[in-house]
């Protein structure tokens, strides 16, 4: 859900807004309506709505204070968030695969792009990586901030590489998904050693990738060994 909002925001803090807004919104009306058939669905369009209203004030309030600074211009009223632009991305059916690559950018440490996937694809709380890392809580909440932010700051793009770029990030990937397979099963915390909802979230990343770098060895490779390792 939150790979699905961060396309239409932009913004990984805006659309994590959104999700929490989406889930404070589902609380009040299956209250009263019931549970909607498809819950997952009514909540990413929830989020995704959410998201669009607060781009829309964005460009309002943006339209307003040109207005304010230069009376003279007409007003340009409000604008919808700009859409994608066609090509390789739109070929990604999944959005975890976006957010994955903008997690994994070069402008990103090792272990910020690790950590930042744990949190933002996987879900993990602060706690439960700080834990995987062997680190304190505060260190990696500090860690995770200063991620978002400067993805914010520098302002990568929610996308899919080029081509030409793929290199530059396909080994962080690797490593990261790599080790998405491996947290699932030596899960930080909880009951069980095994974490089958991140186990099967590093297979379908590794089958993602497969799909959109099939001639690419490593990616074989990474994929051949989760496969034979989750058969075992």
């Amino acid at each position: 859900m939150l790979a699905a909002t961060a396309r239409v925001a932009g913004d990984i803090d805006l659309a994590e807004e959104c999700v929490q807004d989406a889930y404070v919104a589902a609380l009040d009306a299956w209250s009263r309506q019931g549970v909607p058939r498809n819950p997952g669905a009514w909540l990413t369009t929830t989020a995704r709505r959410r998201a669009i209203d607060a781009l829309r004030r964005e460009a309002t309030l943006r339209g307003k204070l040109r207005l304010l600074a230069e009376p003279e211009l007409p007003a340009t009223g409000s604008a919808p968030p700009p859409a994608a632009e066609p090509g390789e991305d739109d070929m990604i059916p999944d959005d975890r695969l976006r957010l994955v690559f903008t997690c994994c950018h070069p402008a990103l440490g090792r272990e910020a792009q690790v950590a930042l996937t744990l949190r933002l694809v996987c879900g993990l709380t602060t706690t439960e990586i700080a834990q995987a890392f062997l680190v304190p809580e505060p260190t990696m909440a500090a860690r995770v901030t200063r991620a978002k932010k400067k993805i914010s700051a520098a302002r990568i793009a929610y996308r899919v590489p080029e081509t030409a770029e793929l290199p530059d990030r396909l080994d962080a990937v690797l490593t990261v998904v790599h080790l998405l397979y491996t947290t699932g099963h030596l899960a930080p915390a909880g009951e069980n050693v095994v974490r089958d909802d991140l186990v099967e979230r590093a297979l379908d990343l590794a089958r993602m990738l497969h799909s959109l770098m099939p001639d690419e060895r490593e990616v074989r490779g990474l994929l051949a060994l989760l496969l034979l390792t989750d058969a075992r």
